[in-house]
């Protein structure tokens, strides 16, 4: 998707200036400035197009207790470009760890649990609590989104998200209330869906 997007950024002629970038979840790494989303987006995008580090907004977890307000003062988010992991979650909603009241929110962890051992086998780097995300609120309140879903192992969870009933336990199911949502699966995603 990256290449996609920075294909079609440096094709076009426009000013760039006052797009802005936040990102929607981040898991902080020890004694590294960047944490792991940061980190990611930094290389395979923002560096990339050469985005003014003044139009990247960076939650973490030292603001996240402030960063809705900040979003609002800003106008709201345009746009949430997002994919859909094989459990269903969203930014760094979880299973078992998300309330669909929520906006953005901290969720503590420790060597040992198992978000510890899915964040390690991510990066080779220490993770440091919390992690933070947008709630379902805060993604819910963008304008626009945008959903992504590919290959045979998301078929079954991208089935219970578009055609299941709409649960904390699916917490992507909560993303199909949007006024303004698009679904873009592949074949073998959509392939369990009816409709």
């Amino acid at each position: 998707m990256y290449e996609i997007l920075i294909d079609k950024l440096q094709k076009m002629n426009f000013d760039r200036s006052n797009i802005h970038y936040y990102n929607f979840d981040e898991v902080p790494l020890a004694g590294e400035r960047y944490g792991l989303t940061m980190s990611a987006l930094k290389t395979a995008f923002y560096d990339r197009v050469h985005i003014d580090d003044g139009n990247l907004h960076e939650l973490n977890a030292q603001n996240n207790q402030v960063f809705d307000q900040k979003i609002l003062q800003d106008g709201g988010i345009d746009l949430i470009v997002m994919g859909i992991g094989e459990d269903a979650h969203f930014c760094a909603n979880m299973p078992g760890h998300t309330s669909f009241e929520r906006e953005i929110f901290a969720v503590p962890f420790e060597e040992g649990d198992e978000i510890y051992q899915s964040i390690k086998n991510l990066t080779d780097k220490e993770p440091a609590s919390p992690y933070v995300t947008f709630g379902p609120r805060t993604v819910l309140a963008s304008k626009q989104l945008l959903v992504f879903a590919d290959g045979k192992k998301k078929a079954e969870i991208m089935k219970k998200v578009l055609e299941g009933p709409i649960t904390e336990e699916i917490p992507a199911s909560i993303l199909r209330t949007h006024p303004n949502v698009t679904f873009i699966l592949d074949e073998e995603a959509a392939a369990l869906l009816e409709n």
